[in-house]
């Protein structure tokens, strides 16, 4: 099996495995036991030096951040299909709402639980409520962020999204719930959440 997603339930590898299951390609999951500290060992900074986890490798390819591993499966796998082609105009609103969840929503988020004191121009994700009103504009009066096209983009920008909202690390709103009520219907998505939680119980790790 070519795909193989050095995986942890309670990661940001839980997300990867919805991409993986979007692409409706084989792919392998290797438990790495990060309370135990595995993502740090030889094998796993070997292949990514941070220590931290997605690690996906394909072939020879390796690929780490959840972001970049969905828009190089989405180029890989699904072409034209999750992922608008490179001379398609949605190709620009497809990378801005991609790169947005990493590079905003994360530190803005983190920023506003922690009590970050900064000036807001001087960071590259903004304030809080500028942050917040521009994710409403993405996905204000359309279903998902290319409009009625589902794309890999709603897999980072939502996964992250979600991810926020459940943690209670995003205020929720309207528009908000209404997107990710329309993503957790998506059927790749559950059969991620099926598969994540088949081995957190599998693990024993819900009672830990």
């Amino acid at each position: 099996m070519s795909i193989v997603l050095h995986h942890h339930p309670f990661s940001r590898a839980s997300t990867a495995v919805w991409m993986l299951e979007e692409l409706e390609v084989p792919y392998e999951l290797r438990f790495v036991d990060i309370m135990k500290g595995e993502q740090k060992s030889p094998e796993l900074l070997a292949l990514n030096p941070m220590g931290k986890l997605p690690t996906l490798t394909d072939g020879e390819a390796v690929v780490t951040e959840s972001a970049a591993i969905g828009l190089y499966l989405a180029d890989r796998y699904a072409y034209g299909r999750l992922c608008p082609k490179v001379d398609d105009p949605k190709r620009g609103t497809y990378l801005r709402w991609s790169l947005f969840a990493p590079s905003v929503i994360e530190p803005g988020s983190m920023a506003k639980v922690a009590n970050w004191q900064f000036k807001s121009v001087q960071a590259g994700w903004g304030s809080y409520d500028e942050m917040l009103k521009t994710m409403e504009s993405a996905i204000a009066d359309r279903d998902f962020l290319l409009g009625k096209e589902f794309s890999m983009a709603d897999v980072i920008f939502g996964g992250t999204l979600r991810y926020m909202l459940q943690s209670k690390m995003l205020e929720s709103t309207p528009a908000f719930s209404a997107y990710a009520e329309r993503l957790a219907a998506r059927p790749a998505l559950k059969r991620a959440d099926a598969r994540n939680a088949a081995i957190r119980a599998e693990r024993g790790l819900d009672k830990k």
